[in-house]
């Protein structure tokens, strides 16, 4: 095996070198009509950690939206990597026609812009999805968090109930353990992404009070 590219082994503040990579689509109620909703995954090469948006198309608008709420949240980057459009893997023939479409010289002049200016906007080799492993092995432990928290439910979830959802897995994804030595130790803690993010640990617990099923979606 080859070595960890340059920017997994560096110690940086999280998100300084990132990829990112789209997944859905998700069924969302309003009223009686039924749409569609996507994600954005944007994870850290050095410290793990994943940063989730939704998105309502999988347009190159839509994109660059989320791209500036991850912005305003988690500051800016130096490096964004990503597939080659209609190369990502484990997605759908829908999404990878939309990708194709995208127009990456309008995300790019984007990243080019004045908030923007030292964004560098990398794309891997086209076919070679292996080099997106490390967004691609997220984004499959996301899709068994929302498997088993969507297990129950038949019925589509509403816009607002879906965005919080989405908080919610991205939080449980960040507090897993980055390492295994003294994960059965009681009398530490071991280390988590969340730790690196907000500097205390975080643990998903249910709101207080009685919640019906119809109150949780």
């Amino acid at each position: 095996m080859a070595d960890l590219p340059t920017e997994r082994t560096l110690e940086l503040a999280p998100f300084t070198y990132c990829g990112v990579d789209m997944f859905g689509n998700f069924n969302i109620k309003e009223g009686r009509k039924i749409h569609k909703r996507y994600c954005v995954m944007f994870t850290c090469f050095s410290s793990r950690a994943v940063h989730l948006e939704t998105t309502n198309t999988l347009d190159t608008d839509s994109f660059i939206m989320a791209l500036r709420r991850f912005l305003s949240t988690r500051g800016k980057v130096r490096s964004i990597r990503s597939d080659n459009g209609g190369n990502f893997v484990g997605a759908g023939n829908e999404l990878r026609n939309c990708l194709k479409e995208m127009e990456i010289s309008k995300i790019a002049t984007y990243l080019q812009s004045e908030m923007c200016d030292w964004i560098e906007w990398e794309r891997n080799t086209p076919n070679a999805s292996h080099m997106g492993g490390v967004w691609e092995r997220q984004i499959r432990t996301i899709r068994g968090i929302l498997s088993s928290l969507l297990k129950s439910h038949n019925s589509a979830s509403n816009d607002e109930s879906f965005s919080t959802l989405i908080k919610e897995v991205e939080c449980i994804v960040n507090s897993r353990p980055l390492a295994v030595q003294n994960i059965h130790d009681p009398d530490s803690e071991p280390c988590t992404p969340n730790h690196l993010l907000t500097l205390k640990s975080k643990v998903v617990l249910p709101p207080p009070g009685v919640f019906q099923r119809d109150d949780l979606f």
